[in-house]
Order: C-alpha cells, then structure tokens, then sequence
C-alpha cells in the first residue's frame, strides 16, 4: 500500500477553495460534483467507512459484501464508481484488488465544506 500525500495548509488554500470563501470556478464546480456524486450513495458511503475501519485502511472486495450485503459485482461496480471519482485508490496483488483511501481527495473534499 502507497502512503498519499497530504497537502499543507498553504496547498490545500491554493488548490482548495473553501465553499464559503469565494466562488467556485467552473472546473471546480465539475470536479467537486464528480466526487460528491460518487459519495453520495449510502452504499458507496458505506464502503468507503468500511476501509477507513479496516486493518490498514485497505480492503479487498472479498472484505466487503458481507458486511454491505451485497454480491462481489455489484460491490465491485461500487468501488469501481468510488477510484474513478479519485476517492479509493485500487491496487491489484495477483487475482485480487486492494482499495485504500486517496487521502490527497479526502483532504481537498474536507477542505472544500470546512467553512472559511
């Protein structure tokens, strides 16, 4: 598992606009919209608790439709939704794929709604 960076005060305010500090951009606004969307889900929600709990905060999707109640496919399409949103990472070990938390998305969302 790769550690992800986290940004420094003086990043995250440069890269970060906090939503009640100035107006969001364009790009912003769609960037922010994707991984809200992603999360907006309390499957996806779920998921995403569930590997912030777990050992390491990683998991394999074999970890994860027990306590989610649902089949592999269906929870691999929801973690699949979650690393193209930038929320998990998703590493491959032979046959079997990985999830871990993006730490850089994770703060750059919470700096985002923390207000100014």
């Amino acid at each position: 598992m790769t550690t992800q960076p986290t940004l420094s005060p003086a990043e995250a305010d440069v890269c970060c606009p906090s939503l009640t500090v100035s107006p969001l951009s364009i790009e912003d606004a769609h960037d922010f919209a994707r991984i809200l969307k992603a999360v907006a889900d309390p499957t996806r929600l779920r998921l995403v608790s569930l590997i912030a709990a777990h050992e390491q905060q990683e998991a394999c999707v074999c970890d994860l439709t027990e306590p989610v109640g649902l089949g592999q496919p269906t929870v691999s399409h929801h973690l699949k939704i979650l690393v193209d949103a930038g929320v998990l990472h998703r590493e491959k070990r032979g046959v079997w794929s990985y999830y871990s938390l993006e730490a850089a998305t994770l703060n750059r969302l919470s700096e985002f709604l923390s207000p100014g």
